[in-house]
């Protein structure tokens, strides 16, 4: 693999794992809030495209742990670890 597509992979990997977490953070605070929320089907969409940042803020901020939905995000966090795998291996 070419090293600078890689290092513009690993960066659009890290920024969109970032979006995920501020994103799960500012609903957790409107949820406090009482204020508008960011819809669940949204906040899946994005843990798909960033598990990681979506995972972390999700047990640093016991947010959305209980909804049965919110488990495929292990999924995603499990085909990211096989991409980033056979990527690797390439």
């Amino acid at each position: 693999m070419d090293a600078l597509y890689r290092d513009l992979l690993v960066l659009a990997f890290a920024g969109v794992n970032i979006l995920s977490f501020v994103t799960f953070l500012l609903d957790k605070v409107r949820a406090k809030r009482n204020r508008w929320r960011i819809p669940e089907n949204s906040l899946l969409l994005l843990a798909a495209a960033g598990p990681f940042g979506a995972l972390a803020a999700m047990y640093i901020f016991r947010h959305k742990t209980r909804h049965t939905r919110f488990l495929l995000v292990w999924l995603f966090a499990g085909l990211h670890v096989l991409s980033i795998i056979w990527l690797g291996s390439r």
